[in-house]
């Protein structure tokens, strides 16, 4: 008769995390993030240039106002892409902060309530 061995067990708590490896990560992480949504922007804005999206909203508006018009003045790559890096560079000064203040929270809140419990449990196989 073969005994199946016990599953170790250990409960642990997470009582503080380091806000300066927080911030690190989160920086990091927003850069990446606004990265992504900049090459974002300009996939669909070159898709929607490519698809002739543009041309057919300029001939639409062309038709009711019955004069010349040009959406890509209001809204064209030159002028989205940039307002998309703006908002990429805030995004990562937030993101940062954001998350750096949620670490100074935990701790504050951890010294006060104990912190997260986890049990964690070793794998047989």
């Amino acid at each position: 008769m073969t005994s199946v061995p016990a599953t170790r067990r250990a409960r642990l708590r997470l009582v503080r995390v380091d806000p300066w490896s927080v911030m690190k990560t989160s920086f990091l992480l927003s850069i990446a993030f606004g990265i992504m949504c900049v090459v974002a922007v300009f996939v669909v804005w070159s898709v929607l240039g490519a698809a002739n999206v543009f041309g057919s909203i300029n001939t639409s508006v062309e038709q009711v106002i019955e004069a010349e018009f040009k959406i890509e003045d209001y809204i064209g790559m030159d002028r989205v892409l940039p307002f998309m890096m703006l908002l990429a560079v805030v995004d990562v000064v937030l993101l940062t902060a954001i998350a750096t203040l949620g670490a100074f929270l935990y701790n504050l809140a951890a010294s006060l309530l104990g912190g997260l419990e986890v049990t964690l449990a070793e794998d047989n196989n």
